[in-house]
């Protein structure tokens, strides 16, 4: 199994411009040549950056996340759906989804201590924020990432 790396720019070409979603790929190929790739978008890494404003004019809080699963399994690119859907519906705009797929770097799980996947882990904003599963109960999560108030 080989390992190859492609990068793509979402609409707007290779300008940069805010608030476009830049996807790297890390496909592992098969025997036949297919690519396999998780929600049909990152095994890699997505990254969305915009200049959103708070109110007063000053920069948002940016939210780091991270999206631990193994492979390309249906509970990983389910995990990675809803997370990406609420995150568009709840910080548009201010927020960076890492999808670290543990087959290829398992080394990377002893840092944010992961026993089960898929898990993500809130980086920023601070405190640290850790949840475990494929975050179909939107209500759950929002609590769980510190988005809505326990009630």
């Amino acid at each position: 199994m080989k390992t190859k790396k492609v990068r793509r720019l979402a609409a707007g070409g290779a300008t940069g411009n805010p608030g476009r979603e830049r996807v790297v790929y890390a496909a592992s190929t098969s025997a036949r040549g297919k690519a396999s790739s998780l929600a049909g978008a990152a095994v890699g890494r997505t990254v969305k950056r915009a200049k959103a404003r708070a109110p007063e004019g000053r920069p948002a809080k940016q939210w780091q996340l991270r999206l631990y699963v193994m492979d390309q399994t249906l509970k990983s690119r389910t995990a990675f759906s809803n997370l990406k859907q609420i995150c568009e519906s709840h910080l548009k705009g201010r927020y960076h989804i890492t999808v670290i797929d543990l087959l290829k770097q398992p080394q990377l799980a002893k840092g944010d201590q992961i026993l089960a996947i898929p898990t993500v882990v809130r980086r920023l904003p601070s405190p640290v924020r850790t949840i475990i599963g494929n975050l179909s109960d939107a209500d759950r999560v929002l609590v769980g990432l510190d988005l809505r108030p326990v009630g």
